[in-house]
């Protein structure tokens, strides 16, 4: 399914100074702001990119504000491009795996997970099948550290989501509120 959204990005804490409107995937955003300290999401869900053509650390925003850079985890205030997530859906069902290729113990999960390590004894994750809706892995328990967008579909290694290391803290689903 396919969804709209809206995003305003602002140079300045707390929605102050230059701000740029995006309604779609925008792969180069540097020609609209120079920085970006706080942003409000009127409408869908959007990862945005460190760098440009979607590349670089990851971040997922829900409908919000986000006042500061630290609202959204962000390591600093550089945004380069952004995409709106097609795969929101009201279930949700993923299988991770402890090995690549679909091999090694297997999790299924279909709801949020704060510590993989103390609820599955998992501390790795190396290939997973995303059965429906979209979900985030963060390399920290309690939905902290680099975050990575897994959509529907299947990922036979851990950097077919960009993930330099297979190491899961936390997974969450990505929910349009």
């Amino acid at each position: 399914m396919d969804q709209t959204g809206k995003i305003i990005f602002y140079e300045d804490r707390n929605f102050q100074g230059r701000s740029f409107e995006c309604t779609s995937d925008s792969p180069e955003l540097s020609s609209h702001f120079s920085r970006c300290n706080s942003i409000r999401v009127e409408s869908g869900a959007w990862v945005l990119y460190e760098r440009p053509n979607y590349m670089g650390s990851q971040y997922i925003l829900t409908r919000g504000e986000y006042p500061e850079h630290q609202h959204w985890m962000g390591y600093n205030d550089i945004i380069r491009s952004c995409r709106i997530i097609r795969h929101i859906s009201s279930t949700f069902h993923i299988r991770i795996y402890e090995r690549r290729d679909f091999t090694g113990q297997t999790v299924e999960l279909t709801d949020d997970c704060p510590s993989l390590l103390e609820q599955f004894c998992f501390r790795e994750v190396h290939s997973c099948k995303v059965l429906d809706g979209a979900w985030v892995f963060f390399e920290l328990p309690n939905y902290r550290g680099r975050q990575y967008l897994l959509e529907k579909g299947e990922y036979r290694r851990f950097s077919e989501w960009s993930a330099l290391h297979p190491t899961v803290g936390s997974i969450r689903r990505v929910q349009d509120l």
